[in-house]
């Protein structure tokens, strides 16, 4: 069961929260893998990623001011740990031009038809999803299709869509221009689109 760090008088007096670092495994280990698992997908490296957090957190505990929570705080610092892993695993891959893109990359759009070619025309999705059964299925598959796009694009993409960065931010993490970025945004979607089409019934 939760329970709050412990916090003396006086930091109860001017509001501000104490850290407890002996009680950070207990209260905080599971929420921050989850945190990592749904943003990296790696049962190991989503663990190595808490360690670090926890070792990084005692080093800089003493710059820690006590306007947040403790899990705030330790959530930023994890967070920034996952863009390094965002960074390392774009800057390691082989893509065929500045946006990231795999050399065998599925050309989506006719250029003379100025539209969809007829074979990627986007079809409708299953009117299931609000259904917590179907729901947590269509989580799985679009998991599935977000492993499935190239490093620099899932990273904008989850930074974008599940962290709701900033578009100036976002570039700066991930040393992309706002031009490459929008690119890569709209070909994530036209590629996870195509993948739960063919996945999701």
């Amino acid at each position: 069961m939760y329970s709050e760090p412990v916090i003396d008088m006086n930091s109860a007096s001017t509001g501000k929260e104490l850290l407890a670092p002996e009680k950070w495994v207990e209260l905080h280990a599971d929420y921050l893998y989850k945190y990592a698992m749904t943003r990296i997908n790696d049962e190991d490296a989503a663990r190595d990623l808490v360690q670090e957090t926890f070792l990084a957190a005692l080093e800089k505990k003493e710059k820690f001011r006590g306007d947040s929570t403790e899990r705030t705080w330790l959530t930023a610092i994890i967070k920034y740990k996952v863009i390094d892993v965002y960074r390392t695993k774009a800057n390691a891959f082989t893509s065929k031009d500045e946006y990231g893109t795999p050399p065998d990359e599925a050309e989506f759009f006719d250029p003379d038809l100025n539209n969809w070619k007829k074979e990627h025309w986007p079809a409708p999705f299953a009117d299931n999803v609000h259904d917590p059964l179907h729901n947590k299925e269509f989580m799985s598959v679009l998991q599935k299709c977000l492993n499935k796009l190239p490093p620099l694009w899932m990273s904008v993409f989850k930074l974008k869509h599940m962290d709701d960065e900033k578009t100036d931010s976002i570039c700066e993490d991930l040393r992309i221009s706002t031009s490459n970025f929008w690119v890569i945004i709209h070909r994530a979607k036209v590629n996870l689109r195509s993948c739960l089409q063919k996945n999701w019934n």
